[in-house]
Order: structure tokens, then sequence, then C-alpha cells
């Protein structure tokens, strides 16, 4: 047995372009679908059930019983499901990135960048207006982010 192994070399590193669609698309998923998993929590009516309302059903009972009924009533709607699958995939590539870059931007530039989505998904959900002060911070937002990177790339 050779006491020097070989090194092994390193994979390559992702271009730029690669690790700015990858916080983009991380932020997109957890910032465009969390007012649409809104609107269809809100939207949701949940059918009468006749075990909640028994009167010999336990607290307790009663209680998991509604909570599963809730939870299974809203992931079986396209319109809460498709979103919440889309953002647990955003979570997936969340967790591919901080194994590849430093987790000190990672975090902050996707959190930051959700928050942007988050803006733009209630604008097209919920046809909210988005006020003057918001852009201006959605502007201080990218601003920091690009002091971030630039702060790291010295």
């Amino acid at each position: 047995m050779d006491p020097n192994p070989p090194l092994q070399p390193s994979p390559p590193t992702p271009s730029l372009f690669r690790w700015i669609l990858g916080f983009l698309l991380v932020g997109a998923c957890w910032g465009l679908t969390t007012p649409f998993m809104r609107r269809a929590a809100i939207n949701y009516t949940p059918p009468t059930r006749p075990s909640l309302s028994d009167p010999n059903t336990s607290w307790l009972r009663k209680k998991v019983l509604g909570i599963w009924y809730a939870v299974i009533g809203v992931l079986s709607r396209p319109a809460y499901a498709v979103p919440l699958l889309l953002n647990v995939t955003g979570s997936v590539w969340f967790f591919v990135l901080i194994g590849q870059a430093e987790l000190s931007l990672t975090v902050p530039i996707t959190n930051s960048l959700a928050f942007l989505f988050t803006v733009l998904g209630e604008w097209w959900a919920e046809k909210k207006v988005i006020s003057r002060d918001t852009w201006i911070g959605m502007a201080l937002v990218l601003g920091g982010i690009a002091l971030c990177v630039q702060s790291k790339s010295r």
C-alpha cells in the first residue's frame, strides 16, 4: 500500500452563470410559490367530517383527525400541492448550493432573492401593487447582495 496516495483532482468549479442561475432558481422557488400557497390555503374550505362533530370522540382524537384531514385536504388540491412541490424543490437545490458555494454568501443571497420574488409573487398572484418604498427596499436588497459578493471576491 502506497503511503502517499495520489491526490484526487478537485471537481471543476461551476461558472459564474451557473452560480447566478442556482441562486435565482432557489430564490424563485421559495419566493414565487409562497403567495400561491397562501392563496390556496386561504381559499380552502374543508368538508364537514362526522367524526369531528361526534360527541363520543375524545378531544385529542378530534384534534389529531382535524389536523390529518386539513393536511390531506390541502395537499390533495393542485393549487396548493404544485407550489409546495416547487418550494421543496428549491430547498433541495439550496442544499446542493451550500455543499458547493460559500455558506456566508449562499444563505443571504438566496434568502434576499426569496424576499424579492415573494414581492413579485404577491403582485402576480394577488394583484398587489408594489409601492415606491418597496421598490426602494428591493433595490437596497440587491445593493446589499452586490456588497456581500464584492466583499468575498477580494
